[in-house]
């Protein structure tokens, strides 16, 4: 299945791995937003942490033709993400993000806190309350 990605850290535009992973390979990046999570600082990086209520700021990107695939390879292994992984980080998941301006749903990938990962953070983390990456501190 051929999805957008919503990237909400260290992939979006300014930030470090936008210029190594995205730079010249998407056809467009557009702000948006992901409800219904919530984010937490980790180590140089955020986490999305799935809770009701909650809404993470990011851009929907979307890569160019024929850039799909080797993206999406490159984005599982900057994730650290496997299919069925135990040791997964993340996870990569479709979820519903809401275009801003305009309030549109758009199926993307995000990728989210592996369940042991979310307990982790939800027991000694350090929530991002803005819900923003950009304005985490």
């Amino acid at each position: 299945m051929i999805l957008p990605f919503f990237v909400y850290g260290t992939l979006r535009p300014g930030e470090p791995n936008h210029d190594l992973f995205l730079r010249g390979r998407t056809r467009s990046e557009e702000p948006c937003r992901l409800t219904d999570a919530v984010l937490y600082d980790g180590p140089g990086y955020p986490y999305v942490v799935e809770e009701p209520g909650g809404a993470v700021r990011g851009e929907l990107v979307i890569p160019l033709p024929g850039e799909y695939e080797e993206l999406l390879v490159a984005l599982d292994r900057l994730e650290e993400y496997a299919p069925g992984g135990a040791r997964n980080l993340y996870e990569r998941v479709e979820r519903k993000v809401v275009r801003e301006p305009g309030g549109a749903a758009v199926s993307a990938w995000v990728y989210v806190a592996a369940p042991t990962v979310a307990a982790r953070l939800r027991e000694r983390g350090t929530r991002i309350e803005s819900g923003d990456w950009r304005v985490r501190r």
